[in-house]
């Protein structure tokens, strides 16, 4: 997670005051009476059919009787907003960007239609059964008789 970095939106809704914050995980701010930390920041994959841009956070926020309460932790999705919304009567949280990148190879990345015209598995191919070796589709096959665990009583 080293290489991501969130942008997370912070209204104070009593002064009116909107703040970007710029945070990699593990990393917290405080700005007035509110701490804003971020856990975890995730982008869904190129080749996913939901975009989503999502941000762990955690909100503190410093009362009126001078100790620091937690007001919200969880995942805020900047396309949903309302799949998990921070309720707190003077400060609103909300994920704005969450950069980070997607390795184009790696060890077990595989590419489809190579110049080859596609690839051949290096696995060992199974041995060939011959016609004798296997029965038929319709024989049924006989019980070789009672397990050696089964009681005697259940012997034919």
């Amino acid at each position: 997670m080293a290489e991501r970095v969130a942008v997370v939106g912070l209204l104070n809704k009593r002064n009116g005051v909107s703040r970007d914050v710029t945070l990699k995980p593990g990393q917290a701010v405080r700005i007035g009476d509110a701490i804003i930390r971020l856990r975890a920041c995730e982008h869904t994959a190129p080749w996913e059919q939901d975009q989503l841009t999502g941000a762990f956070v955690q909100l503190d926020v410093r009362g009126s009787d001078r100790h620091w309460r937690r007001a919200f932790s969880g995942w805020l999705f900047r396309e949903r907003p309302g799949l998990n919304v921070v309720q707190h009567p003077v400060y609103d949280v909300w994920t704005k960007i969450c950069t980070m990148s997607w390795p184009a190879t790696g060890p077990d990345t595989t590419s489809l239609g190579g110049a080859e015209g596609g690839s051949r598995s290096s696995a060992k191919k199974s041995p060939e059964t011959t016609d004798d070796a296997a029965p038929e589709a319709d024989e049924p096959v006989a019980p070789s008789g009672p397990p050696a665990s089964a009681p005697a009583s259940n012997a034919q």
